[in-house]
């Protein structure tokens, strides 16, 4: 995994809506606020503007749906952050939004990246989370993307429904590699309390299978050439999400928008959760702050740690104790002066993390 520079900085834009909600979703997102995009858009400007940022090297526009916002209304966000030479920005699309004019006003904003929510290539499974799109749009989608210059983009994945056998899972890994993205994020299906799905035990999924649909997805992913860099995420060399790997790392960004989490050395906050609060506050001139922490040396530390753990670089050795090493025999393993977690150890990574030191 490549180490992030000194002087990174990233922009994270939260988008909060959504033509319909996925039964998993615990995020802040909404489905009968439509008539707020354009509002909205102008709070994320202004509050960009009142907060004299220094250039960003990654911008992350994520959501809710941020394709559902036309292109010319997105590229206005855009042109408010400042960004640096060489930035990657990134929007995360939903496959059934994708238009070759949409694709085009985002080359044109300065979009260099484009993460498309996919999920599943099976209509049953698609259906079992909520989702409405079908496999055959993320062909075209997926088609659309390559035409139209990217050639950085990403496929999102997520496995575990109880509509899901083993054989679907790897119908949906061999025809996403078939599209050829040069990035893959596999997450396993969680259960968020107030969704649909928390409220139907019987489609909570199962650990055990989940935890042989992780490993089948490492091993189809690393022989079609995507190495693991992170728990959940794949990529060819020089692929991976620059934002992401600020994330990773422990970087400075600030969230724009209502319910977008910040960081600033060692101190994060958020802003207040709903668009119409979010509108009224920027629009009277007052902070879109909600709440804050600021983490002591110590608590910074084993977090930097933690989240390290999680990628590819792993941890200095000395991060365990000699007695801890042994007892992960199989979960981690020594790479010259360092500690990464194998496939396996991935899967218990929070068992690992509490070994630190």
């Amino acid at each position: 995994m490549p180490q992030v520079p000194p002087g990174e900085f990233g922009v994270y834009v939260h988008v909060p809506f959504c033509a319909r909600r996925c039964d998993y979703c615990a995020f802040a997102t909404w489905t009968d606020r439509a008539g707020l995009m354009e509002a909205y858009a102008d709070a994320c400007v202004e509050e960009l503007a009142a907060a004299a940022l220094p250039p960003a090297t990654s911008a992350f526009f994520g959501g809710g749906t941020p394709s559902l916002l036309s292109g010319a209304t997105l590229a206005s966000i855009v042109a408010a952050v400042t960004l640096a030479a060489g930035a990657e920005v990134t929007v995360e699309c939903n496959p059934d939004d994708v238009t070759a004019d949409l694709l085009a006003a985002y080359r044109e904003a300065g979009v260099t990246r484009v993460s498309l929510g996919v999920q599943s290539m099976r209509p049953h499974v698609l259906a079992s989370l909520g989702r409405a799109h079908d496999p055959a749009v993320v062909v075209r989608a997926a088609s659309l993307v390559a035409d139209a210059g990217f050639s950085s983009w990403s496929v999102d994945l997520i496995f575990g429904a109880t509509a899901e056998s083993d054989v679907d899972w790897a119908a949906t890994l061999e025809e996403t590699l078939a599209l050829g993205p040069p990035h893959v994020s596999a997450y396993a299906l969680t259960v968020e309390a107030g969704t649909p799905l928390a409220a139907d035990p019987a489609r909570h999924p199962d650990d055990d299978e989940q935890a042989g649909r992780y490993l089948a997805a490492d091993e189809a992913l690393a022989k079609a050439g995507l190495g693991s860099y992170e728990v959940s995420n794949w990529a060819r060399q020089g692929h991976e999400c620059r934002h992401n790997l600020l994330y990773w790392s422990q970087g400075d960004y600030r969230g724009i928008g209502c319910a977008a989490h910040s960081h600033r050395a060692g101190r994060r906050w958020w802003n207040v959760r709903t668009p119409e609060r979010y509108i009224e506050r920027v629009r009277s001139g007052l902070s879109t702050e909600a709440a804050g922490e600021t983490l002591g040396p110590d608590e910074r530390r084993l977090e930097a740690l933690q989240l390290a753990l999680r990628t590819s670089r792993g941890v200095p050795a000395d991060a365990f104790g000699a007695d801890a090493l042994s007892e992960l025999d199989g979960l981690v393993e020594r790479r010259g002066d360092r500690v990464v977690l194998t496939p396996t150890g991935r899967l218990l990574g929070n068992e690992v993390a509490v070994r630190l030191r």
